[in-house]
């Protein structure tokens, strides 16, 4: 039988990782480390290492006169610390949690391998799949999945998702049923995201059905285990696929 302790533990961290604060605390260090890498890797040409999220949003910027270099990081930060205002949340965050949300990154980056594996098994039983990925620098290719991680969670989980919601909510569908049409809807834009833009992937089947899968993972891991989370185990994803397995 778990005592009392036990049982607040856990439900103090369950809460704790969702909390605004806690995620910002815990992808500063990822959100630093990119958009430093951005202007010293990319130097004259920092744009190329921008991940789409990151020029659509920084794009949207510019048509309003707003293109500053550290304007959407900040906003990203006010738009956490605020959501932490209004929420009420303490201005408190533990290590152990923060410990523990690498570990549930690293754990679902894991299980999102293993569907990637899977499908790749079926298709190539049944198709001609060709490569994924292509060869660039390694530090470059970290420095941009770092920003994947977290500008495309922003955009298409954080800002899109609930907005879906929303929208399938005044529709007067139950919210069983808006929550599913909104992952729906979400994680097939983010799947054609990728390939739209002058820096678009190369369109291949393998690729749309299995971005369109990740992007329910990811939805599904931010309904239930928030942003921080899930903007880390995206990150950790494409760092352990995209540089570290094809190494």
């Amino acid at each position: 039988m778990m005592s009392d302790s036990m049982v607040t533990e856990r439900s103090d961290y369950w809460s704790d990782v969702r909390q605004p604060l806690t995620n910002l605390v815990f992808l500063a260090p990822l959100l630093i480390v990119y958009e430093i890498g951005v202007l010293w890797i990319g130097r004259n040409d920092s744009d190329l290492l921008r991940n789409g999220a990151d020029r659509w949003m920084r794009g949207g910027l510019d048509q309003l006169g707003l293109g500053y270099h550290l304007l959407l990081p900040g906003l990203v930060v006010v738009a956490l610390l605020t959501w932490h205002v209004i929420g009420k949340y303490a201005w408190s965050v533990s290590l152990d949690t923060l410990v523990g949300m690498l570990a549930e990154c690293l754990l679902f980056a894991f299980v999102l391998i293993v569907v990637g594996q899977l499908q790749d098994v079926v298709f190539k039983h049944w198709f001609q799949v060709p490569p994924l990925f292509i060869g660039v620098e390694s530090a470059a290719r970290i420095i941009s999945f770092l920003g994947a991680g977290i500008y495309e969670e922003v955009l298409f989980r954080l800002c899109l998702l609930p907005v879906c919601y929303g929208f399938f909510r005044a529709a007067r569908l139950t919210p069983n049923w808006a929550a599913a049409l909104a992952i729906l809807s979400t994680s097939l834009a983010f799947s054609i995201a990728h390939y739209v833009g002058p820096g678009a992937d190369p369109f291949t089947l393998f690729g749309f059905i299995f971005r369109a899968l990740a992007g329910s993972f990811f939805a599904v891991l931010f309904w239930l285990r928030g942003f921080g989370i899930t903007a880390g185990c995206h990150a950790a994803y494409d760092v352990l696929v995209g540089v570290l397995l094809l190494a």
